[in-house]
């Protein structure tokens, strides 16, 4: 056929205006889809709304272990200063902008109210339990293998390669119903910035730097009425104060003072449980003394359950003592014998179990009895020790850091999937301890230590950074067994208070007028408490993070910018 034929161009000339208007009602539809599409990217930008995962700003820091004793603290590192710090006084600033080459560049603020003067006085009920707790651990548990197993070096060099492959968002994590935030490996640390309720977290609050506040603590030891004695610096003689004039501040935001009032409010008719250790009560007391500046408490508490409420607001604060987190009993079993602690780690600890579902807010502490003597216990089998292992000829499946991985998991996963808990649980990290050069009476000492360390002077702990590692791992692998309706938020301390070994009683544990402070002629230390914390002190921070997690949660995101 010829181009030119009528007969061959006739049906294409017909059909052309139809492909014609197809293409305009494409074009068009094209058009009004990129208009919207732009509209949403304007108003809801993709980075608000997605987490992802960003590396650390700061050096991660090498294990450091002794080959003698793991246990001991590495060396501080002490530069140009008698007190070994480098860190500068912020002159008439309370919020630093940031850190530069380990310099403070300040910036002015509004300072917050002072204390509010107490009205009446109150008591405090220790566990027995609690009081042996309290004392340092043995030189036999302090100064034997903290690791049970023989291999030593490969759990170091498997923490190193957890740790420094690191990527994290360490803002908030959430656990709960449908949450596929834990889904990483075990080995990660990591945690996501995005809440169940949709809201996300601007602010990293676990990464930043101490600064001076000259405004001082909210609470004096005259002001609060239930610190523990060996928690009391002040009343117990030490001569210094600098150590409650230092606080948090994260790099990207700024963390507000404690409020009283604000926190009275946020937890208006709920129950806020301090449970675990004798650190948890170190936090409790804490959150009481700076409440009490507010309103004085009633006490209506008994020696199992310390419960003070606030009837201004109807807040209750509690606390359960559980040293362990897991169900503990020294029953005769298998070739254990009568006396020696049993921890079944697969079984959360009924007491605590039996009054969750009466709390709204749960902060969790544990970690520093794993270096006390006891059993391991796995589906009704035993399976390791710490400081106890009398059969050579049976292997050790479960050493002590090991066994505080699993009890973290098996305790957080008991509250994820509790039908009848729908509050909010608050797991702290592993709070660092600063024994320089050995153990409590080996020569380890925090005597003489006024201001923290500045950025860069710490050689980190290597038990402290194993510890923290296993019960991140616990925490991540809890959330994806997560179905219940509670959520769960990671409270990641443990690298900002490495820098702390200022903040401890060291030897002004007691009022004695006679007491001990300063090393013998022949160098050695006096006893000290280098794992507590003075009050007021450090520890105040913990509860100025608390109020600020609990805030996002019933608040949502309204940050602090800097």
């Amino acid at each position: 056929m010829t181009l030119g034929s009528p007969k061959a161009s006739s049906p294409a000339m017909a059909a052309f205006p139809r492909r014609l208007s197809s293409i305009v009602v494409s074009v068009g539809g094209l058009a009004v889809f990129l208009v919207l599409a732009s509209w949403l990217l304007i108003s809801n930008p993709i980075g608000s709304s997605v987490a992802s995962s960003k590396k650390l700003d700061f050096p991660i820091p090498l294990v450091n272990y002794s080959n003698k004793d793991p246990r001991i603290n590495a060396e501080i590192v002490d530069r140009s200063s008698p007190s070994g710090s480098r860190l500068e006084f912020p002159e008439n600033s309370t919020t630093p902008d940031v850190v530069e080459n380990g310099e403070v560049v300040k910036k002015n603020s509004t300072p917050s109210n002072l204390h509010v003067p107490m009205n009446s006085g109150g008591s405090s009920v220790i566990s027995d339990a609690e009081e042996k707790s309290d004392q340092m651990l043995t030189q036999e548990e302090k100064t034997k293998s903290v690791f049970a197993s023989s291999n030593i070096t490969e759990e170091v060099e498997s923490a190193k390669s957890s740790i420094s492959s690191l990527e994290t968002k360490s803002g908030i994590t959430d656990a709960g119903s449908g949450d596929t935030a834990g889904n990483s490996s075990s080995n990660d640390l990591k945690s996501t910035d995005v809440t169940q309720s949709g809201v996300q977290s601007d602010c990293d609050l676990y990464h930043g730097n101490w600064f001076y506040d000259p405004l001082g603590p909210l609470y004096t030891n005259n002001t609060c009425p239930v610190i523990t004695q060996m928690q009391n610096c002040q009343g117990n003689g030490r001569p210094d104060k600098e150590y409650e004039n230092w606080r948090w501040k994260p790099f990207q935001c700024d963390l507000p003072r404690f409020d009283g009032k604000k926190f009275l409010e946020l937890m208006r008719g709920k129950t806020l449980a301090f449970v675990g250790d004798s650190v948890a009560r170190n936090q409790m007391e804490s959150m009481l003394c700076l409440l009490w500046q507010v309103e004085v408490p009633k006490n209506r508490g008994n020696r199992k359950m310390q419960r003070w409420y606030f009837r201004s607001a109807s807040v209750m604060i509690v606390r359960i003592w559980s040293s362990w987190l897991v169900h503990q009993t020294s029953e005769a079993f298998d070739f254990a014998p009568k006396g020696v602690v049993k921890l079944h780690l697969d079984v959360p600890d009924e007491g605590v179990m039996e009054a969750i579902p009466n709390f709204d807010v749960v902060v969790l502490s544990s970690g520093h009895w794993f270096a006390k003597q006891s059993v391991y216990m796995l589906n009704n089998e035993i399976v390791g020790g710490q400081l106890w292992w009398p059969d050579k000829s049976r292997p050790m499946k479960v050493n002590n850091v090991e066994a505080f991985g699993i009890s973290v998991e098996s305790i957080l996963t008991a509250l994820v999937t509790h039908p009848n808990y729908t509050g909010l649980t608050i797991l702290r990290s592993f709070s660092p301890d600063h024994y320089e050069g050995g153990a409590w009476n080996t020569g380890g000492s925090c005597t003489g230590k006024v201001k923290p360390l500045a950025l860069g002077e710490i050689v980190e702990n290597g038990f402290t950074q194993i510890m923290h590692q296993k019960q991140v791992t616990g925490f991540n692998q809890a959330i994806k067994q997560a179905t219940g309706k509670s959520k769960l938020r990671l409270m990641d301390i443990t690298e900002a208070f490495g820098y702390r070994h200022d903040g401890h009683p060291g030897p002004y544990r007691n009022p004695d007028p006679n007491k001990i402070t300063k090393r013998g002629p022949d160098g050695r230390p006096p006893p000290q408490d280098c794992l507590h914390w003075c009050m007021p002190g450090p520890v105040d921070t913990w509860n100025e993070l608390v109020l600020e997690i609990i805030r996002r949660e019933y608040e949502g995101n309204k940050t602090f910018s800097s």
